[in-house]
């Protein structure tokens, strides 16, 4: 894109300014960003960080996920396929001031392994993103393949161009680096609202621009709720904006929230109930597990109670809007062995799956989530856990079995999910396509 505005002529001559990437940070990098690798290959391990090579001690040992190097003690990863050629590929960015800017630098680098050889190393900054201090982020980045599968698939000899304002909306936006450099530049601004020397997982560009415009933000950092400040800035489903007079009780009594999904429902249903959200006493409660079923099974007698009727009646409006929803899934179902994964056909089945579950999917109505696909994990035709996929992300938001813990079955559920998620996606895409105008 060519730059047009004044501010894009600016930062796209502030860009050829910046320090070139030193040979010093490309040597942390690639001591800090990879993993170390081995390959099983004809009976003998592989190291392909110092090209030793050795036998097993034993036959179980080839039959582990990591290994140490007999040469050089390194841990390292098993590669599960024997080829010749390996690669890695991460991020890793770099922090800089310019002109009252702060410049975030992503580099993606490669490395090359092969057996018998020394891993080769190459490093190419792909994104710069120019923050002002109003929050304000302008990003330039290289091009990238639109033929290709891969969102980040870069033009690597392409140059570095301004992006349009709406570039914050794409997913390459949001890469968040492996690690950041740990000699970090920034402007003052971010130290006077509370930043010191970690991003904490967050991706860099989210977070500086977070703390420069969003008090919300700026509270939660400075109030050291790192696992809020995250949920806050990367899930798409999250609701502590709305929740925040809970959330600033949570902070006056230092409160650390277990699980943040649970504990949002939890508010939910305390406003369901019409209590105070500004009472500790119901905000931060000693065993939010207990509290949170204590009030879904409250909520569920009171509905059984009272409105028993009038559930039925809702349940009979909810199936045709349901239906109309999600009747392009109805019928999809993963099998592995004794483990069966379906989805949810009627509303009714929600109810169903929240009585046997102890669990709120059906009291606070699921069902009625546009961008949420509801599956249940069953074993001889009795749940086990509930799965909700986000459709618009394809992704998995939350696995949940009795009571919200995890069974033995979680990793096997999680994996059959997202074996299948090209499949869910397959009949999402035929949906749009048979609903598009001619």
């Amino acid at each position: 894109m060519i730059p047009k505005t004044v501010i894009e002529k600016e930062i796209s001559a502030l860009s050829t300014s910046l320090a070139p990437i030193t040979a010093q940070m490309h040597q942390w990098a690639e001591k800090n960003i990879f993993l170390k690798w081995a390959v099983l290959s004809r009976g003998k391990f592989h190291c392909l960080e110092c090209t030793h090579s050795w036998k097993p001690d034993s036959e179980s040992q080839s039959c582990k996920n990591y290994i140490n190097c007999t040469a050089c003690q390194g841990k390292l990863k098993m590669h599960q396929h024997n080829q010749v050629h390996f690669k890695e590929i991460e991020y890793f960015a770099l922090t800089d001031t310019c002109s009252g800017y702060q410049v975030v630098r992503i580099i993606c680098s490669h490395k090359n392994m092969k057996k018998n050889v020394l891993p080769a190393y190459s490093h190419t900054e792909v994104m710069q993103h120019w923050i002002n201090p109003k929050g304000e982020v302008r990003t330039i980045s290289r091009s990238t393949n639109v033929f290709s599968n891969a969102y980040d698939a870069w033009q690597y000899y392409s140059p570095l161009e301004i992006r349009p304002k709406d570039f914050q909306n794409s997913p390459k936006y949001r890469i968040n680096p492996y690690k950041v450099y740990t000699h970090m530049k920034v402007i003052p601004l971010l130290k006077r609202n509370g930043f010191k020397t970690s991003v904490h997982g967050i991706a860099p560009q989210i977070l500086f621009t977070a703390l420069l415009k969003d008090p919300i933000a700026e509270t939660l950092f400075k109030s050291s709720q790192t696992s809020l400040l995250k949920h806050y800035l990367t899930s798409h489903e999250q609701h502590l904006r709305e929740n925040w007079q809970a959330v600033k009780t949570c902070l006056k009594q230092r409160y650390q929230i277990q699980d943040i999904k649970i504990w949002e429902d939890y508010i939910a249903l305390l406003r369901w109930f019409k209590k105070d959200l500004s009472s500790p006493a119901l905000v931060c409660p000693e065993n939010l597990d207990q509290a949170h079923d204590r009030l879904v099974a409250k909520k569920r007698d009171i509905q059984r109670r009272k409105h028993l009727a009038q559930m039925r009646a809702e349940i009979q409006k909810a199936e045709p809007i349901y239906e109309n929803d999600k009747k392009q899934f109805f019928g999809l179902s993963f099998t592995d062995n004794d483990l069966t994964v379906k989805v949810l056909d009627r509303v009714q089945d929600f109810l169903y799956e929240g009585d046997t579950l102890h669990h709120c999917v059906f009291t606070n109505e699921y069902y009625k989530k546009k961008d949420s696909l509801i599956l249940s994990a069953q074993i001889e035709n009795r749940p086990v856990e509930t799965i909700e996929v986000s459709l618009s992300r394809m992704e998995i938001i939350q696995c949940r079995g009795l009571r919200n813990k995890a069974t033995k079955y979680h990793s096997r559920i999680l994996r059959i999910i997202n074996k299948n998620l090209p499949e869910i996606a397959g009949r999402l895409k035929k949906q749009k396509k048979q609903t598009a105008p001619a």
